[in-house]
């Protein structure tokens, strides 16, 4: 079977590259009844769970036909990580709850899921069984967030292929976001490939397909500034993100030009507040102008030749 579809599978290689550009939504939350399907949506921008709790923590959820008897406990709940291992980085996820696979924290009570996600920026990548796709984060770096080998619904990569291997639905082979990510991580380009050979086999039989989602880390700029001049920080068409700053000295070599050594040999000078005053004076502008000065600072370090440096990024 295998060697059959490996032969024709040319016919069958795309990528599904799907970006989402901002934070879109947060606080989503979904209930799945323990035999039932809880699905898991974006409409823009991918997955992220933050809490998945299987249990019971009150008796109205969930109690359709059920007796009292097993909707009363309800100090019953247990954190799982299987709904974010199967959930993270995708824009849809539909699970069947009696599937999970969850130890059983109160026997004898009707239990539930409850979860919470947000909706994040990111890209996702599909590729189906024996073919590869390039991630690829241009000038920066890859940061992946999930990854998948296996199959959790019967529509992806089924073009021309027999219903019976796409039936099973709960297909998912351990490890694959750790090998994703030893590969990838940090990369600016990274190929990835939809292979048994590389994640082993979850669900022989089963025609497979590989998710990955990945967030672009841009690459950062540094500028540093002498005491009593301007930075000047741009980023073209793009927006400024500031990463780090600091008014003060951090070593004895900086700025030192026509300096005498006691203004300069202090190396722990620390501004509190020049990473919340240059992000007011920047964050998402294209360009701005920061002087480096006591006035905009105050003085962290009397006697002491400063100077800012910061740290950011355009995006």
């Amino acid at each position: 079977m295998y060697v059959l579809f490996n032969s024709k599978m040319s016919a069958f290689c795309f990528k599904v590259l799907i970006a989402a550009p901002v934070l879109l939504v947060s606080g989503e939350n979904s209930i799945g009844c323990y035999g039932d399907i809880q699905r898991l949506q974006c409409d823009t921008g991918l997955i992220l769970v933050k809490s998945s709790v299987y249990g019971r923590t009150d008796s109205h959820t969930c109690n359709v036909n059920r007796p009292a008897s097993q909707v009363a406990n309800t100090n019953c709940a247990m954190r799982i990580s299987t709904v974010a291992d199967r959930c993270n980085g995708l824009r849809e996820c539909e699970l069947k709850t009696d599937l999970l696979g969850n130890s059983d924290p109160c026997y004898g009570t009707y239990k539930y899921y409850n979860t919470t996600y947000d909706c994040i920026d990111g890209r996702l990548s599909v590729t189906c069984e024996f073919c590869s796709s390039t991630l690829d984060c241009g000038e920066g770096t890859i940061q992946i967030i999930n990854a998948n080998y296996g199959r959790a619904n019967t529509r992806t990569c089924s073009h021309g292929v027999p219903s019976s291997l796409t039936q099973d639905t709960n297909c998912y082979a351990p490890h694959t976001f750790t090998n994703v990510a030893a590969r990838c991580n940090g990369q600016r380009r990274c190929i990835v490939q939809a292979l048994f050979t590389l994640f082993t086999d979850p669900c022989y039989g089963t025609l497979k397909y590989l998710t990955v989602s990945y967030t672009c880390i841009p690459p950062t700029r540094e500028i540093v500034t002498c005491e009593d001049n301007n930075a000047e920080l741009s980023c073209g068409v793009q927006n400024i993100k500031i990463i780090s700053a600091n008014y003060g000295r951090t070593d004895s070599t900086t700025c030192t030009t026509e300096q005498p050594a006691g203004h300069v040999s202090k190396a722990n000078c620390y501004m509190s507040d020049t990473l919340k005053i240059v992000k007011a004076r920047c964050e998402g502008k294209s360009s701005c102008v920061v002087p480096a000065t006591n006035n905009v600072f105050s003085d962290p370090c009397p006697y002491t030749s400063k100077f800012l440096k910061v740290v950011y990024s355009c995006v």
